[in-house]
């Protein structure tokens, strides 16, 4: 912990994570095509012109835009048009994003649209723990005399300290949430736990603070900074669609809009 040098390399979680995806997709990624498609996938993979397809890979990885021009490039397409690569067990991975968006759009379309959109995204460039957590200090000092692009610096320059700061406050809710002081076993994934069980009253004996949840879907995920936070969609029981808010909120005559002007106006209208 004390020897900073990886957590600040700027290539090292880059470098170590690709490691991890290439030995993850030995044994977890395979090619997946129609079965009635096979033998002549098969016979064109052993047929394509290998230099063009190099060429067609070179030109991808410099981010060119590729449009298939000749009748080489034309069967080279087809072919990764009808062969998908499947790596759902490999993190990070296009196929492991894949499966996640197939998930919610099947709650989408099973419940409609959610009900609430909530994210817990501890500050880290404003709390003196984040800072302290990304300096080379032994001791805490909460010193926060650096201007707003000092901080922003140190911090990112050490992603280590953003994921130690948001476990830490982790730790913190799931202590305010259960009332006990666990925080040896706190994770994020316990915090979600509690927070699913306790705030949103999933598998509990009381309804939510947001009412009687239908269904909840979250990931955790990180900024093009590499510091963390939660994003969830959360579903309520006999929530309005958005169409039904919308008729009910034109609907000069109903008891919605009249409800509506008392609570923001305070012009009750009996």
């Amino acid at each position: 912990y004390h020897d900073k040098r990886f957590q600040t390399d700027i290539s090292f979680p880059f470098v170590a994570f690709s490691h991890e995806q290439v030995k993850s997709a030995t044994t977890k990624g395979f090619a997946m095509a129609e079965s009635k498609q096979r033998g002549d996938i098969a016979s064109r993979i052993l047929s394509v012109d290998q230099s063009v397809l190099a060429n067609i890979i070179q030109r991808l990885s410099k981010g060119d835009s590729v449009k298939p021009e000749t009748e080489e490039e034309k069967k080279c397409y087809q072919i990764i048009h009808e062969l998908d690569h499947v790596g759902s067990g490999v993190r990070g991975s296009m196929t492991s994003k894949k499966y996640l968006r197939n998930e919610l759009w099947s709650l989408i379309s099973y419940l409609g649209a959610p009900s609430w959109y909530i994210t817990f995204a501890p500050s880290d460039l404003t709390h003196p723990i984040c800072f302290n957590i990304s300096q080379d200090n032994e001791t805490i000092k909460p010193d926060l005399k650096f201007s707003n692009d000092d901080r922003f610096r140190k911090i990112i320059r050490n992603p280590v300290a953003g994921a130690k700061f948001f476990d830490f406050m982790v730790n913190i809710c799931c202590v305010l949430i259960t009332r006990t002081l666990t925080c040896d076993v706190c994770t994020w994934s316990l915090f979600v736990t509690m927070f699913i069980k306790h705030i949103l009253g999933v598998d509990s004996d009381h309804d939510g603070i947001f009412g009687q949840t239908a269904a909840h879907y979250g990931t955790v995920e990180q900024q093009g900074r590499l510091t963390l936070h939660l994003h969830m969609l959360l579903w309520i029981k006999g929530s309005y669609s958005p169409q039904e808010i919308r008729d009910a909120i034109l609907d000069s005559n109903g008891d919605f809009q009249r409800k509506e002007n008392c609570g923001i106006f305070g012009e009750c209208t009996h």
